[in-house]
């Protein structure tokens, strides 16, 4: 049977604006891949961002030239690295997808994990006014982990920020700087952080510098973790003894295969893992959770952060991912196609 494939773009609406070094959005989009063979169907979703050298457009367009010749089920021979990552997350995840389907197991099953085994997300919160934050906080105080964006404006009132969190939530914090401290601002900025009891930091400078990634490591006491620093397995190695834990995003390294050659490398460098996400609906959060029994830490809350989900998928218990029983990914569409 010839496969089918179409790709179309969805936007959606955010729950809050979203904002981070980088910038600032009140919609999300997405590409959502759909692969029919047969009477089976996969889904498949990304959502690039121009910091990786791809956009919803490039995906698109990828995918009206594309055609997939082999059977659907060669995947060594299909997501192969001429595919752009993003573009390959999409069609991986329609992939595994179908292959769940075909067999009548959910993904977890497959790949042989326990989906008891799954860790509690955090919920992020964008950067914002002091009083936004704290509303945005009071708004989610029953969840047990927060990541806190933090990189722009001056460093009192970044401290500032952590500081009036913890004087109202008594959870696990986490921080997220996206590459906005240089080295010797990051170890100000974490040594005056370390009294507000951070479980780490996430990228705290520009990604290429794994030597100022060290240097950081070795003036805190906040462990380090990489994100836009560990895009694919291969950024790995050199990172090895300059950061305590890496962030895996499918978007980044091509889905569920990419971020499974990530999880194996980093556990063989002794680094911790964290499952992230971008600011996704539920498909592509599913699958990622569906990596979750594998990795230390997660952050899969994008299906927390838009307004209008169209995909029913992963589910939340006090944080803790629960995952579907569903073949393939187990993700529904809520119109029903």
């Amino acid at each position: 049977m010839i496969p089918r494939l179409s790709a179309q773009e969805v936007a959606y609406p955010l729950v809050h604006p979203f904002k981070i070094t980088r910038g600032e959005e009140s919609v999300a989009r997405s590409a959502i891949l759909r692969l029919a063979v047969g009477d089976l169907h996969g889904l498949g979703e990304t959502a690039p961002i121009t910091r990786y050298g791809e956009s919803v457009e490039s995906v698109l367009a990828f995918f009206a030239g594309y055609r997939l010749t082999e059977a659907p089920y060669a995947l060594e021979r299909i997501l192969t690295e001429k595919i752009p990552a993003a573009a390959r997350c999409a069609l991986d995840l329609a992939l595994h997808d179908l292959l769940g389907k075909r067999a009548g197991l959910p993904l977890y099953e497959l790949l042989g994990l326990d989906p008891r085994d799954t860790p509690v997300t955090s919920f992020t919160i964008g950067i914002a006014d002091p009083e936004t934050t704290l509303s945005k906080v009071a708004e989610i105080a029953d969840h047990p982990i927060l990541k806190v964006k933090l990189g722009i404006g001056d460093e009192a009132t970044q401290i500032e920020t952590i500081a009036s969190i913890r004087a109202h939530y008594s959870g696990t914090i986490r921080i997220d700087a996206n590459e906005g401290w240089d080295a010797h601002g990051a170890v100000r900025l974490l040594t005056a952080l370390t009294p507000y009891d951070i479980e780490f930091c996430e990228q705290p400078i520009p990604a290429g510098f794994p030597e100022q990634l060290r240097f950081v490591r070795e003036h805190t006491s906040i462990p380090i973790v990489t994100d836009e620093d560990s895009c694919t397995a291969a950024d790995l190695p050199r990172l090895a003894g300059c950061v305590d834990g890496v962030n895996i995003k499918l978007v980044k390294c091509g889905g569920i295969r990419g971020a499974l050659a990530m999880i194996h490398t980093a556990r063989s460098l002794g680094l911790k893992i964290m499952l992230g996400c971008m600011v996704e609906t539920s498909l592509l959060a599913t699958a990622a959770a569906h990596l979750s029994p594998l990795v230390d830490w997660a952050d899969i809350d994008g299906p927390f952060l838009i307004a209008d989900d169209p995909f029913v998928g992963v589910t939340y218990a006090q944080g803790k991912l629960v995952l579907p029983n569903g073949p393939g990914l187990g993700v529904a569409e809520r119109n029903g196609q």
